[in-house]
This record gives C-alpha cells, structure tokens and sequence, in this order.
C-alpha cells in the first residue's frame, strides 16, 4: 500500500496508526484494548486526519470513529502537558464541525453526536504515574457553579515499559511500540546509532515487519522528531525570555516610571522593541 502524500511530517506512533499498511488493524487492537470490546471487522474503524489546529510540522495526533458511534481523539507526548484538555477542546469543535450539517444546526430535531473519548499517550522521560486525568476545569480561573458549566476530561496513559500498564498487555502494537522507544532511547539521536536500534529491534522480534519495511523511514521520522523537540525547547525557552522581557519593561514604565531610553538601555534591548511592548500592552498609542 502507497503511502499518503503528506505535506507535515508523521511520527512513528501516528505512522503506526495512521499511515502504514497495518495501521486500521492497530487502530483496532487499540480501541478493543481501551474500550474492553472484541471487534474483529477493522471496516468497523475510520481513520479521520485532524486539521492543523495546533502542529504545522510534526503530527503527533491519531483520531478515529469506532462502530459509527464513538470518535476518539488521542495524541502522543514525550512531554508532560497540562493544557491538553483545552487542546482536545480545540480538536473536537473542529470535528462536530465537520460532522454536523449546516442544516441541523437549526433544526427542531436533536441530531445524535458521536460520543467523544480524549486520550493521551505518554511515553516521556520524566516519571509520572501509570494513569490519570487532566481536567479542563482545572484551568478556569473561577468555578462558577453555575448552570453551562464546561468540562473536558482527557484520560493520560504512561505508556513508558517500566509502567506496566494493563493497555500494554492487551495491545501488543503498543507495547513494541513501548519497547522500541525504549531502545531507540538508548542509542541516542544520531543517525547511525539509530540504525543500530533498528537491527537490534529486528533480532529481538520488535515491531520487526514493520521496521524491515520501512527502516530507513522510521530513521528519517526518528531524526525529525528528534528536531522537532530540540525546536520545540528554544521556542519554548524564547517564549518565556520574551515573556519576561515584557513583564520587566511594563514594571519598569509603569511602576518605576523611566523613559523608554533608560529603559532601553537597563535592558540592552532597542528602544523599538521597547515602544513596541508599551504599545501592544495599551500603554502607548499604536
């Protein structure tokens, strides 16, 4: 079976899942294991591609329908997060969005939604427990009691070997997966180590078939992923420097009360960026 043509990058877990030739039996396995059921039929699943709300680069997401009655929406991190709830949000609105007709929005009869379910699988290196739930209640500011209330639960499984997770013995995929990682882990990042991870993976019966199929792939996808989480990280450690930039020159024009030259100059920054702060924050006008 071809692959998709793709303009973002897939990850090994949503190439697994979504993209390779086995991909509908994995995703099968997978919902028996999480939903208890024994569905043999993988017609009974459909893959669904998630718009980019959130990744321009890297596809960490597996979304899928099960029985025409539940629509599961899971991704995979190697970080801990805890704003996923408010990230599933995102997801499920743009797909009720597509799956509702215009039409039935105005309409006097109930249309029958798919019963959501939100999973992440996580696999990172810093310990967490083997399972629990994020709360997307837990990051509004007031719990007003009131009627309207919101609530988005996303169900977290430390999929990590050492977690012995029960999913893992009822779904084999995901626990090679699981060792793989392991092992990939080991070797490190470089190209050619990752090589050898990938002919020890094969000796040791380690998502074996797929790896021969598509070895030099899963390097190329590894080596991005790799990338990526480096990117990742100096933006994330650039977001916060310039987070606190604009916290110190608001303190210093507001409270202190210094001109955007002194300012400037406390802080070795342009008197641009300066002026550029005040006015985004409404203490200059545009």
């Amino acid at each position: 079976m071809a692959k998709e043509n793709r303009k973002y990058k897939d990850s090994v877990f949503c190439d697994l899942y979504y993209t390779d030739e086995t991909a509908e039996q994995n995703l099968l396995e997978l919902y028996n294991g999480l939903f208890g059921t024994d569905l043999q039929d993988t017609a009974l699943i459909s893959k669904v591609r998630l718009e980019d709300v959130l990744f321009k680069d890297m596809k960490n997401d597996v979304a899928f329908t099960a029985e025409g009655r539940r629509i599961i929406l899971s991704e995979h991190q190697s970080t801990v997060n805890p704003n996923m709830p408010v990230r599933m949000l995102m997801y499920i609105a743009r797909e009720y969005e597509k799956l509702l007709p215009v039409e039935a929005r105005y309409s006097e009869q109930q249309y029958p939604l798919m019963t959501p379910s939100f999973i992440v699988f996580y696999n990172g290196e810093k310990d967490q427990p083997s399972e629990y739930v994020l709360k997307l209640s837990d990051a509004f500011k007031e719990d007003s009691g009131q009627n309207g209330f919101l609530e988005l639960e996303a169900r977290v499984i430390n999929i990590n070997i050492n977690k012995n997770h029960i999913l893992l013995k009822k779904c084999d995929t995901l626990r090679q997966y699981s060792e793989f990682v392991e092992k990939t882990r080991k070797f490190g990042g470089d190209e050619n180590k990752l090589e050898m991870a990938i002919k020890e993976c094969i000796q040791d019966g380690v998502l074996s078939d797929y790896l021969r199929r598509n070895g030099k792939e899963v390097v190329n996808m590894l080596m991005a992923e790799y990338s990526y989480e480096e990117d990742l990280a100096v933006h994330c450690r650039e977001a916060e420097a310039n987070g606190k930039t604009k916290g110190k020159v608001e303190v210093y024009y507001s409270d202190m009360g210094l001109s955007i030259p002194e300012i400037s100059k406390k802080l070795s920054i342009p008197q641009k960026i300066v002026e550029n702060i005040l006015k985004e924050n409404g203490f200059l006008k545009k």
